[in-house]
């Protein structure tokens, strides 16, 4: 497979047509905004950079090497791992939906015997599979994970369109970089300290008007 086509493979799989249901999900942004916590642009680019870098993002990242680089026989546990670390049950639906989704259209339309993993693990399996390379994955993984919340951000502050494209412009180097870094960490890496997040997505679970699945 040529570079161009690896990529091209990789922008359809994570594409916001290709139907993992991505817009339904704001891994506790909701919460966030009705508590007051994120109130404009500046406030939104802050706190993706700790969720990218101190929690999910990272930590998604470490999850997709491990499954890339795994024997089939050792894809169920690290699957188990990363359903056990999410810290809600929204959150857990999450992943577990997405991956489940990306596992059933990519089987469908590639034919490669896909579990429905969570979708880190689900997507690092498929890029091994169809022999995309790690970094790469990992970068444009990380990148569409951001443009999804920045997404949701627009609709739930609101801001405007224009300060959404920068915000996802300010954050695309803190995406590569910790891409980079994390596929060279195992297992025994994974930690998360953004809290305040994950307490958003217990939080959520109880909000009495939502527009989005967590």
């Amino acid at each position: 497979m040529t570079p161009d086509a690896q990529v091209l493979k990789l922008a359809q799989w994570l594409s916001p047509a290709y139907p993992v249901g991505a817009f339904t999900y704001s891994h506790g942004l909701e919460w966030a905004v009705e508590a007051g916590q994120l109130r404009d642009a500046a406030a939104l680019q802050d706190w993706l950079a700790d969720v990218l870098e101190h929690g999910s993002g990272r930590c998604d990242v470490i999850f997709l090497a491990a499954a890339y680089r795994a024997d089939p026989a050792a894809l169920a546990g690290i699957d188990a791992e990363a359903r056990a670390f999410q810290p809600s049950a929204e959150r857990l639906l999450e992943t577990t939906g997405q991956g489940a989704a990306f596992a059933q259209i990519t089987a469908e339309v590639w034919g490669d015997d896909l579990p429905g993993f969570t979708y880190p693990v689900a997507l690092g399996r498929a890029a091994r599979l169809q022999d995309v390379p790690l970094a790469l994955t990992a970068k444009m993984y990380l990148h569409a994970f951001t443009s999804n919340l920045v997404s949701a951000g627009i609709r739930l502050i609101p801001i405007g369109q224009t300060d959404g494209q920068r915000v996802l412009t300010a954050l695309t180097p803190l995406c590569e970089s910790i891409a980079e870094r994390a596929i060279g960490q195992g297992l025994d890496d994974l930690a998360s300290s953004a809290f305040m997040a994950d307490i958003c997505s217990m939080k959520h679970e109880t909000q009495y008007s939502r527009l989005f699945r967590s």
